[in-house]
């Protein structure tokens, strides 16, 4: 199991769309499946995993952003509803992530 660091923006908006109960079965699955989704092309080495939202399916739910550290850290840096946007810019990812490494 890896360990699991939020940002800020990701406790909030975590808050916003999921309960305590479904938040703590996502930081648990990422915790130990951190290769789990797909790097996004030309993001930095940024992954995006679908999730379900209560009373949503996946195609319904979230999708969080996160990258797995050389240190065997996992960083979650945003979620947000599907409903919102389908994809982020890549450089808004870049952006995230510099702003987490450079800390």
């Amino acid at each position: 199991m890896h360990t699991v660091i939020e940002t800020d923006i990701f406790t909030k908006y975590a808050a916003d769309v999921w309960d305590e109960a479904t938040y703590t079965e996502f930081v648990s699955y990422i915790a130990t499946n951190p290769m789990a989704a797909d790097i996004i092309p030309s993001s930095g080495g940024c992954r995006k995993v679908r999730w379900t939202r209560q009373g949503m399916g996946k195609s319904g739910g979230v999708r969080v952003i996160y990258f797995f550290t050389v240190h065997d850290c996992v960083v979650l840096l945003i979620v947000y509803a599907k409903s919102k946007f389908e994809n982020l810019p890549t450089h808004i990812l870049k952006k995230l992530k510099d702003e987490v490494e450079n800390e």
